[in-house]
């Protein structure tokens, strides 16, 4: 099935995105379809933009943490050894 059974084509328009990496990408757009500012990286996965000399940051990936890691954010050292002490306390019935 080619032109003659569809009819002719919209007139497209290739336009050059770049990640942080330097990759290129190079997607096609209808001649009057909105151009989106940053498009996806077919290499990495990256955010890409049309300035090659700036293109976006990659995203930033917070690591996982523990309940420990929450915890020693919200305590210092000597609150937890004073929580334990009392802890203790209780188990050994001095409180």
């Amino acid at each position: 099935m080619g032109e003659a059974e569809r009819g002719e084509s919209a007139p497209r328009l290739r336009i050059s995105f770049w990640c942080s990496n330097g990759h290129e990408t190079v997607p096609s757009f209808a001649s009057d379809a909105q151009v989106p500012d940053t498009w996806d990286c077919q290499r990495c996965g990256f955010p890409a933009g049309q300035d090659r000399d700036n293109p976006p940051a990659p995203p930033r990936n917070e690591p996982y943490k523990t309940h420990l890691a929450y915890v020693r954010e919200r305590r210092s050292d000597a609150d937890g050894e004073a929580i334990l002490a009392e802890a203790l306390a209780k188990l050994r019935g001095e409180i």
